[in-house]
C-alpha cells in the first residue's frame, strides 16, 4: 500500500471513530479509552455501560463498491480482540469480570465524506 493511500485510510478511520463515538454516547455509553494497542492489534474503543466493560471495533468504508465494512469481523479478527481484550481487561479493568465486543460499521457518502450513509450498531460479537 502506497503513503498516500494508507494516510488516507488512517484519516477515514479516525473520522469513523470520531462518529462512532458521537453515536455511542448517545445510546449512554462512556468511552474510557481509545486505540488501546497489544501485540495482535488495536482496539478502537473502550467504553463502560453501567457496570459492563465493552470493547468496541469501528470500521468504516467510503460506499460499498469494494465491499460492506461487516465483511471486516472474520474468524481472526475476532481472534485478536479476544486477546486485546483479555490483555486490556488484565492490565486496566481487574475489577471486571467479563466483557463485551461491540462492532460498529459505518458507510461513508461518497460525494460527502464528513456524512454517514449508515451506522449500524452490533452489540454481542462475542
Amino acid at each position: 500500500m502506497d503513503g498516500k493511500k494508507k494516510k488516507n485510510n488512517k484519516k477515514l478511520g479516525k473520522i469513523g471513530e470520531e462518529m462512532a463515538e458521537d453515536f455511542l454516547k448517545k445510546k449512554g455509553y462512556d468511552v474510557v479509552d481509545r486505540n488501546f494497542r497489544t501485540k495482535w492489534g488495536e482496539i478502537d474503543l473502550v467504553c463502560r455501560k453501567k457496570d459492563v466493560i465493552i470493547f468496541v471495533e469501528v470500521k468504516t468504508r467510503i460506499g460499498e463498491k469494494f465491499g460492506l465494512p461487516e465483511d471486516a469481523f472474520n474468524k481472526d479478527k475476532m481472534f485478536r480482540l479476544r486477546r486485546n481484550a483479555d490483555a486490556y481487561m488484565a492490565f486496566n479493568a481487574k475489577q471486571f469480570s467479563s466483557y463485551k465486543i461491540e462492532g460498529v460499521c459505518i458507510v461513508m457518502d461518497e460525494r460527502e465524506l464528513d456524512r454517514a450513509r449508515r451506522i449500524d450498531h452490533y452489540e454481542d460479537l462475542n
